[in-house]
């Protein structure tokens, strides 16, 4: 049975059965059927892929309210890097800092300050004997869910470091209970303010061992007109910024692998682009390199479907806003950089079936390849979607797993009709 919850979801009113998300889903998780989409949600990765090109707005991200936040006494705001790109001719983070604190938060703690130490960690974590290279970065955990579903074998890969929203969680949990020990740790709420449906599904469910310190997710479009009312140009603010280039970089691809100070890199982002570079890693088919960024959203982070602005432009404005900050200002001490703290780390990776995966038997599995191969080459080849499955392989494999009826290609029945001299229509 199916236990892991998901953030997004399908409004079966606005679906009128179209094939648009149907042809985009990375991971072949929606089919059409009744007249609308259906997702498989053993396949799901919640990339927002289908959020993203839905003409219908049939497909919605699933998170939390700002309200939620009311049921704790000392609320901390984990603001995104990605939010500071969301507004125009920002010159100062501490506007958007002070106007969190402003719309209810009792502090803000910079997940931007977070992945400064995160990558000070990677550094020394990319020297450790033993780690297998090419290392590929665990921050997007679209990314993480797909390798475990459809590149199992690279889960060896993945860097065992816990990404920069759930460090600052724990950091902000730990100064709130230093500077406030009248408080109980129940009454520390922690909100963080996603670009992302991914996040939410990651907070609901923890990582295989972790669970998430993250209380509420809210997205960045739910609380951008909030902000917007309260960030006043020429008004006081509070100085509450302690961040640079490299945290604010996190928002964009390939600002967290330049941060690791090594040239041996690849960045991707884009879907479809992180599929094609993980499937040459698998096959051994790229060059020598010590690590790997890759982002689901086109841009990175910037490119989420939780955010306001096009990513290029996002982009644009968080470039023109690090032109006039530190490259960091998170350093660790001697007493830090010796080791990884446990804080930092993550023990296990979660298990999910390969989707590749047809049985649990061997010889079964086996059997229902060679079935599916013979199906395959009987069907027509257009992937055309009437079927309501993505492609023909997917339709026989739905077929052969007795999902689906042959009689649900169209074109192959009418072929047949023709073929056995049945109503063509002649009179």
């Amino acid at each position: 049975m199916n236990t892991y919850e998901h953030s997004v979801y399908l409004d079966v009113e606005k679906c009128c059965g179209c094939t648009t998300c149907l042809k985009h889903c990375p991971t072949e998780a929606i089919r059409i059927r009744d007249g609308h989409a259906v997702i498989n949600q053993d396949r799901c990765i919640d990339c927002g892929e289908c959020i993203r090109v839905c003409p219908h707005n049939a497909k919605k991200a699933k998170c939390g309210k700002l309200s939620a936040m009311d049921a704790f006494k000392w609320k901390i705001a984990l603001p995104a890097p990605t939010l500071y790109g969301q507004f125009d001719n920002l010159d100062d983070v501490d506007y958007v800092l002070d106007g969190l604190l402003k719309i209810g938060f009792d502090d803000v703690f910079e997940v931007a300050a977070a992945a400064e130490l995160v990558s000070a960690y990677t550094r020394l974590y990319l020297k450790t004997e033993g780690v297998k290279k090419p290392a590929i970065s665990s921050a997007c955990p679209v990314v993480i869910r797909l390798i475990a579903l459809r590149f199992p074998s690279l889960t060896e890969n993945i860097i065992h470091m816990l990404p920069p929203m759930e460090v600052a969680a724990a950091l902000a949990r730990e100064k709130a209970e230093r500077e406030h020990p009248e408080l109980k740790p129940e009454e520390i709420g922690v909100c963080f303010i996603s670009p992302c449906p991914a996040k939410v599904s990651y907070v609901k469910n923890g990582f295989a061992d972790y669970k998430s310190k993250v209380d509420v997710v809210v997205s960045i479009n739910d609380i951008y007109f909030q902000l917007i009312a309260k960030m006043k140009p020429g008004s006081q603010i509070q100085s509450i910024s302690n961040s640079g280039v490299i945290g604010i970089g996190w928002a964009t691809s390939g600002g967290e692998a330049t941060a690791i100070f090594n040239e041996s890199y690849l960045a991707a982002d884009g879907i479809d682009n992180i599929i094609r570079v993980l499937d040459q890693i698998e096959n051994g088919n790229i060059p020598k390199l010590e690590f790997i960024e890759l982002n689901a959203c086109t841009g990175g982070c910037v490119g989420g479907v939780m955010t306001m602005q096009n990513p290029f432009i996002a982009k644009a404005r968080l470039q023109s806003l690090r032109r006039y900050l530190p490259v960091s200002q998170n350093f660790l001490s001697k007493e830090q950089g010796g080791y990884i703290p446990d804080g930092y780390i993550f023990n296990e990776m979660p298990t999910y079936q390969p989707i590749s995966r047809l049985s649990d038997s061997m010889s079964e599995s086996m059997r229902m390849m060679a079935d599916i191969q013979r199906l395959r080459d009987t069907l027509p080849g257009i992937d055309c979607g009437s079927c309501g499955a993505p492609n023909c392989r997917a339709f026989a494999e739905d077929v052969v797993k007795k999902n689906a009826s042959l009689e649900n290609c169209l074109i192959r029945l009418s072929k047949e009709k023709s073929e056995n001299g049945g109503d063509t229509g002649d009179g």
